[in-house]
């Protein structure tokens, strides 16, 4: 049998899985480090938490992840022409001595079994309508390109410093790295604007975790994006994590796979709700198992973590995916 880690590069490379990768299993996924532990998150259904950049950012309840607040009081860049006035970056750079804890983590785990995972978020794009609210992020695209390349560089710079200290001190085996690039329907932006103004800096990003020893790259973006997988490939992504079933995904598999790899195919939003039920995420992991096949295919959840809204359906999902690969395999 081979180990989680064995059979996620066997899916990937197009060898002989034995079995399907099951969601995040491969991956050990270390989130915290001295920076993180510097920046603040709100916890789920808790209070507003203002961050290391200076976002105020809550996590109502009934919703898969953190939101900015954005109102006249807390929107941090009121002005994208003036952005070197209001956005500030944290610092990343700590002692080696309040490493140790976090180095200690990283080295408990086998690696034979798992991927190290450094977590990052948000992304580049995230990190631009976070500060400065989604409409005015984009707007600023097409009224002040100039500007948002200078926060974009910036942005990327500061990603840059961040992941040299987390590859001298974690050496991740894996990077899983968020940065939403649409809605269920559509792309966020053109792909000819996209390949101006955010491809190239994470061109830079990945690049760089790929030649300081990380052997996989994994993208999470819950959304549309089949348009930007030709981008998504040649930047370096090994993984394209949260792809949705409005994308075609039986059509990006046949044309791309061997480049790049889909997590997801199960919507979050269709089995992660209130009325959940075995029945339906039987139905549903069954449906998406059948549907694309076993190489280049990670059935999962769309949501960005191993984790649901509500509890219980995570597991349950993963229970369905061992049972589909009793059957298949």
């Amino acid at each position: 049998m081979l180990t989680k880690r064995e059979n996620l590069m066997e899916t990937i490379q197009g060898g002989h899985p034995d079995r399907y990768v099951n969601q995040y299993e491969a991956f050990h996924i270390v989130s915290k480090n001295p920076y993180s532990a510097n920046n603040p998150n709100p916890e789920y259904g808790g209070k507003p938490v203002v961050n290391a950049w200076g976002i105020m950012r809550a996590w109502p309840e009934g919703t898969p992840g953190v939101f900015p607040v954005h109102d006249e009081e807390h929107t941090v860049c009121k002005d994208i022409t003036e952005w070197k006035k209001y956005v500030k970056a944290p610092s990343v750079q700590y002692t080696a001595e309040e490493w140790e804890p976090y180095i200690k983590m990283a080295e408990e785990v086998d690696r034979r079994e798992y991927f190290v995972t450094h977590f990052c978020a948000p992304g580049i794009f995230e990190q631009l309508h976070n500060l400065q609210g989604m409409q005015d992020c984009l707007i600023n695209f097409y009224e002040e390109p100039e500007a948002t390349q200078e926060l974009i560089d910036y942005l990327v710079q500061w990603e840059l410093e961040y992941a040299e200290v987390i590859c001298r001190y974690l050496k991740p085996d894996a990077v899983l790295h968020h940065d939403d690039w649409g809605s269920q329907i559509s792309t966020f932006m053109s792909p000819e604007m996209f390949k101006e103004f955010l491809y190239p800096g994470y061109k830079k990003i990945y690049s760089y975790y790929k030649s300081h020893g990380v052997q996989v790259i994994v993208h999470h973006s819950d959304s549309y994006g089949e348009t930007l997988v030709p981008y998504m490939i040649d930047m370096g992504i090994d993984i394209w994590q949260g792809v949705m079933t409005s994308n075609d995904i039986p059509g990006i598999i046949e044309k791309y796979g061997g480049k790049i790899t889909l997590m997801g195919g199960i919507d979050s939003a269709s089995v992660d709700r209130e009325d959940w039920n075995q029945e339906l995420i039987a139905r549903e992991v069954r449906k998406s198992c059948l549907s694309y096949g076993t190489r280049y295919y990670i059935p999962c959840c769309t949501q960005g973590l191993p984790m649901s809204i509500y509890p219980g359906v995570h597991e349950a999902v993963t229970a369905e995916i061992d049972k589909m690969s009793k059957e298949v395999f």
